[in-house]
């Protein structure tokens, strides 16, 4: 069956439910995998484990089936299945970060376990009470208030944490802002945009063959790039800015349909970008790694300016020796890269213990989401939901790039983690939380296109 069969199938929820248990099974089975190739035995939690994913993955099904009964049957399973992953290669650090004390890094499973929880806790509150996503074109200028204050917040009430300051720390806990700002910015673009759309469409002067835009219709991806600089001035936190400003640009284009806005938009970020890395020197030390990750091993006399971590080099280390098939799960030394192996760096684990093949299923696993994200776009009917999809969409999508694309060399470092996989409250509720919003306008969507009750399979069948 094709996925756009699958898509309009009237029992795409025994579907949903079908996938759902393949799920759990490869999670409890990567889980056991992992216990019998570290320790010789079945992990103690192996039970409260199974049960625990058994449980997150039968309560929101039958939520969707009561409250969004014709969304997408893809997105909930490869949630599931990127958060199950990630719980079991955050089991598999914990073994070893337990086994040497040396590396100072706590254990992170049970407290990611409990995260899921209310991450999909949260997610079955958003299906529930939000009936119509519609409901939030109403008030996006109050969350674009909210949204600001909220993004500004770590640099004054901030903690500084691995050269960041991304986190507000409230107690025990820490707060990364920055991962519910990209929902809540994709929510004031959707709104903005189908507003203005008209009126940014507009050509303005041609410039060596470019339609640019008219100067006056510039002023909000201007307004945007700058606030984006402030964040990477004050925070230090270059991936926040990254997804901020491309989350703009991308539903800017897809509201306008004009090239020249993405033009313009990369423009500005590489000019950005360059005066920042050049003058901040946090961001200038990431550049340092990215562009000389193996000159940590000269003498500290000879290496470059801001170059002080192995952790890019190691990673590079992680990846060459998984080669193509890996060398098995629990087999590896991730702990090599230091305590960022279960959050920044977490890819590297699948790279040496899955290899290649592991890292592009990851990758896959990903693309799919997001597709399934665009395609939900495609079938909403009103402007804000389909421009909100793809704010979501492309928010995952860009979170991605430059996770792994830091791990990986291919641009600098950025200290986000990566979604459902690595350790983070924060991004895992704010993950959770994009997923109910594509589940709710997938539901919108397909319920304006097809009828919803107990015949409504029937009477499609007749009319074929």
């Amino acid at each position: 069956m094709t996925f756009a069969a699958l898509a309009q199938a009237p029992d795409r929820r025994r579907t949903e439910a079908w996938l759902l248990g393949f799920v759990v099974l490869i999670a409890v089975f990567g889980y056991l995998s992992t216990g019998l190739a570290m320790t010789g035995r079945p992990p103690e939690g192996l039970a409260p484990f199974a049960a625990t994913m058994f449980f997150v993955a039968l309560i929101p099904h039958l939520v969707i089936r009561r409250f969004a009964p014709r969304a997408d049957p893809l997105i909930l399973p490869l949630a599931t299945l990127l958060s199950g992953l990630g719980l079991v290669l955050l089991h598999r650090l914990d073994i070893t970060y337990a086994a040497d004390p040396r590396l100072k890094t706590a254990q992170a499973a049970d407290g990611q376990l409990v995260w899921t929880v209310i991450g999909v806790a949260v997610c079955i509150g958003i299906l529930v009470l939000l009936r119509d996503h519609r409901i939030l074109q109403r008030y996006i200028y109050l969350t674009m208030v909210v949204a600001m204050v909220v993004l500004m917040a770590p640099a004054f009430f901030g903690a500084d944490m691995y050269g960041a300051k991304r986190w507000i720390l409230l107690g025990p806990l820490s707060l990364q802002p920055g991962e519910f700002v990209k929902i809540m910015i994709s929510v004031f673009f959707a709104g903005y945009l189908t507003v203005n759309r008209d009126a940014l469409a507009l050509a303005g002067r041609r410039v060596m063959g470019v339609q640019l835009p008219p100067g006056r219709q510039l002023a909000p991806i201007f307004t945007i790039w700058v606030i984006s600089l402030l964040v990477l001035v004050f925070e230090r936190d270059l991936g926040t800015s990254l997804i901020f400003f491309g989350v703009f640009v991308i539903m800017l284009y897809m509201a306008t349909e004009r090239t020249s806005w993405v033009l313009c938009g990369l423009a500005m970020a590489s000019v950005g970008a360059a005066v920042v890395g050049s003058v901040e020197p946090h961001v200038k030390g990431r550049i340092m790694a990215w562009l000389h990750p193996m000159d940590i091993f000269l003498p500290e006399s000879e290496r470059p300016p801001g170059l002080i971590s192995d952790q890019a080099a190691q990673a590079l280390f992680s990846f060459g020796s998984g080669g193509i098939g890996g060398s098995g799960l629990g087999r590896g030394h991730p702990e090599l890269v230091g305590f960022a192996g279960n959050s920044d760096f977490i890819l590297t684990t699948v790279g040496e213990e899955l290899g290649l093949a592991g890292v592009m299923a990851v990758l896959l696993l990903y693309a799919l989401l997001a597709q399934r994200g665009l395609r939900v776009a495609l079938t909403a009917r009103d402007p804000f939901g389909k421009l909100l999809a793809v704010g979501l969409s492309g928010a995952l999508v860009l979170q991605v790039f430059v996770v792994s694309g830091g791990v990986t060399g291919l641009i600098p470092l950025t200290g986000k983690a990566l979604p459902f996989l690595a350790k983070g409250g924060s991004s895992l509720v704010a993950n959770w939380m994009m997923i109910a919003l594509l589940l709710r306008i997938s539901d919108t969507a397909q319920r304006r296109r097809e009828p919803v009750g107990p015949g409504a399979g029937r009477s499609r069948r007749r009319r074929r």
